[in-house]
């Protein structure tokens, strides 16, 4: 989520499968995320075993005065697993995780996250999130992720610009029961229980996140859905193993596919996450002093509007086709 407030030195991170496994990989987890463009039930099964579905949506605040929309579920003050509320602005993704991660039974994470898991486990909500937000490691971790911040325009005068806000929210399973876990309500929201034969959670996680996807207009594209899963290659690597030990060729074949797949995807993420931690203000800099000594700075800078003035006039007509259907 990102507003004027305090940030508390939380930086902006980007709601991509990459940024959060290298995320989890820092607290010394064995777990992935990764994107999901459908809910059917075959394509949520070949993420098994599937942990936490995690929903960023754009947030717009209400004032005092309007009428909160209808939610689903049901407050439960007295939800039995973890909980901590989002004090400080930025660090949404990160406490998503972390309110996921903390109802995991038999969690095997780094030293640092244990401990913060146990200091915090009998704190309510509010506190728990204040310490959590207060944990130096835990906000270095999560700055590495983001963009460095190659100049600050503090203090020119120039008038602020109101950016919309983007908000994580998480959907689990506890105790029997689906939850949605949103820092910035007072109480975890219950959804009602499952049973455990057939898709178990996820037929109810399906139902409301559909539910609350319809109430976006027609082709927004003002949402992200992450899934937060064991990482397969352990268990991809046992199965060629077993596979080349039968002699099961087809099988085998099949297997080092998907390995191949698992392998390019997180070479595609380090690749993705090294240009997020890079500082490119030099070369663009560079590039366009170039591009001003040869005299072809005015003509670029018209076909860069050009260009973005066709991008924007594409993505308006696509929108309204999509509304047309």
């Amino acid at each position: 989520m990102s507003v004027d407030d305090e940030t508390s030195g939380w930086q902006l991170t980007e709601s991509d499968p990459g940024v959060f496994t290298e995320l989890l990989k820092s607290l010394g987890l064995p777990l992935i995320v990764d994107d999901l463009y459908s809910l059917d039930p075959e394509s949520l099964a070949t993420l098994q075993p599937l942990h936490a579905l995690i929903f960023l949506f754009k947030w717009i605040p209400t004032s005092s005065n309007s009428v909160a929309p209808q939610r689903a579920g049901s407050d439960d003050p007295d939800f039995p697993g973890f909980f901590a509320h989002q004090v400080v602005n930025n660090a949404c993704a990160t406490l998503a995780v972390l309110n996921a991660l903390g109802n995991i039974p038999s969690l095997n994470s780094g030293p640092q996250l244990a401990d913060l898991l146990q200091f915090t486990a009998h704190m309510d909500p509010q506190t728990r999130g204040l310490v959590i937000t207060s944990a130096d490691w835990l906000r270095e971790v999560h700055n590495a992720l983001s963009p460095p911040s190659a100049f600050s325009l503090d203090g020119l005068g120039l008038p602020k610009k109101t950016e919309d806000a983007y908000h994580f929210v998480v959907y689990l399973p506890v105790m029997g029961a689906l939850y949605e876990l949103d820092g910035l309500k007072p109480y975890a929201l219950r959804h009602g229980v499952y049973n455990e034969s057939g898709e178990g959670w996820l037929k109810i996680a399906r139902d409301v996140i559909e539910d609350r996807i319809k109430t976006y207009p027609v082709g927004a594209l003002e949402f992200n859905l992450l899934a937060l899963r064991d990482d397969p290659l352990p268990s991809l690597q046992s199965q060629l193993e077993y596979y080349q030990s039968i002699g099961d060729t087809c099988s085998t074949s099949d297997i080092l596919g998907r390995i191949t797949d698992e392998i390019s995807k997180r070479e595609r993420w380090a690749f993705e996450n090294s240009l997020r931690r890079h500082n490119h203000v030099g070369l663009v800099q560079a590039l366009l002093l170039s591009l001003a000594k040869a005299g072809r700075l005015s003509a670029a800078e018209e076909g860069a509007r050009k260009a973005l003035k066709d991008r924007l006039e594409q993505q308006k007509a696509r929108g309204e086709d999509m509304q047309e259907d």
